[in-house]
């Protein structure tokens, strides 16, 4: 994913520059990490002069919904491909301000302990939205249980698998639901802020984790017409602030990776 030199540039540029009064954001997020990482920020921002309101989202559609509504700032959640992909559908002129962090997608199980150990038919729970789905898919593939069409990439549904040596069978529910389906499937795929918030450590418990070069990191994001906000350009200083990076490998030990 990449960010266009123009609009990092133009929030430094506020950052250093702006005289505008500061004031209140409004910023929505899934509860961990984003939630937490606001939190930690928000007295930075607040000896800057800026109230930040954080407005705590259990899913993945209402924090788009309410930021192009105008009832947000900004927020902090989504990685691009699946910003892309909502918009085709409902685009709402939401744009990617700067890259965050990346919380390594996971495959887990209560059942085995190794990839290899997954039975023949064994149920593996996806996330049924198209660009977590495919990343499921394309982790699946990494992991070595299936294989994919050629060129399919972030497309990728489970009709493009042309190969599935364990027979696999495939269960896709919303992503808020994957860790409780844990206890009725073989494994599920889960996005870590829904993992930590259940007490799963990445690092110690998925049988199978994306690297850090996967291109989904999660970005702190707003609609055009507020791109050139100075309180957000500081926002989004103080997520990527050295502060902030030494929290976040503090807080989370290495499952969640800062990207700046």
């Amino acid at each position: 994913m990449r960010f266009s030199a123009p609009l990092t540039g133009l929030l430094g540029t506020l950052l250093l520059t702006s005289t505008a009064a500061a004031g209140t954001l409004r910023v929505g997020a899934t509860p961990v990490p984003a939630g937490e990482l606001l939190t930690f920020v928000k007295p930075i921002l607040a000896k800057q002069g800026v109230t930040l309101v954080i407005r705590e989202f259990s899913d993945y559609v209402q924090p788009n919904v309410a930021l192009g509504e105008g009832a947000l700032d900004a927020n902090l959640f989504q990685h691009v491909p699946y910003l892309n992909a909502f918009q085709q559908n409902r685009p709402l002129n939401i744009v990617p301000v700067r890259r965050i962090y990346l919380p390594p997608l996971g495959l887990y199980s209560r059942r085995v302990t190794k990839v290899t150990d997954l039975r023949q038919g064994a149920t593996v729970a996806i996330p049924n939205d198209p660009s977590n789905g495919a990343r499921a898919l394309l982790l699946l593939e990494r992991a070595g249980l299936i294989r994919l069409r050629a060129g399919v990439g972030a497309r990728a549904a489970v009709t493009d698998i042309t190969s599935n040596v364990k027979r696999l069978k495939f269960r896709e529910l919303d992503a808020a639901q994957l860790p409780r389906s844990l206890a009725d499937v073989d494994a599920a795929i889960v996005n870590t802020n829904y993992a930590l918030e259940v007490g799963l450590n990445p690092d110690r418990d998925a049988i199978f984790l994306e690297g850090s070069s996967s291109p989904y990191v999660n970005v702190l994001a707003t609609t055009r017409d507020k791109v050139n906000n100075p309180d957000l350009a500081r926002l989004a200083a103080a997520l990527t602030s050295p502060e902030a990076k030494a929290w976040l490998l503090k807080k989370y030990g290495g499952s969640i990776i800062p990207a700046f």
